[in-house]
């Protein structure tokens, strides 16, 4: 006599949930920070981010008005997105992207 596996059933997720949509974290152009300044801060924060590429993103948030800086999984987007905030710079609300 054979035996089964049972089977095994999950719940749905949510869209963001799990390994599901990636979130987007966004700095916004401002009149207060430096270029030099939100370069730092990308690099202090945003993992392998130089200050090379921190001021490559700034010139872009500079021209355009804002960029998305980190892209990945929500409580990393979450934590980035407040340390940058702590740091000063201006954000736009988390996108899920």
């Amino acid at each position: 006599m054979a035996t089964r596996a049972p089977t095994r059933r999950t719940a749905p997720r949510r869209p963001g949930e799990g390994t599901g949509e990636a979130w987007r974290v966004i700095v916004l152009n401002d009149d207060h920070n430096t270029f030099q300044g939100v370069a730092f801060a990308l690099a202090s924060v945003l993992p392998s981010t130089s200050y090379e590429q921190g001021m490559e993103l700034a010139n872009r948030i500079h021209d355009t008005g804002q960029a998305v800086v980190w892209t990945g999984h929500r409580e990393a987007a979450e934590l980035y997105w407040s340390q940058l905030r702590g740091q000063g710079l201006t954000m736009a609300p988390l996108e899920k992207g």
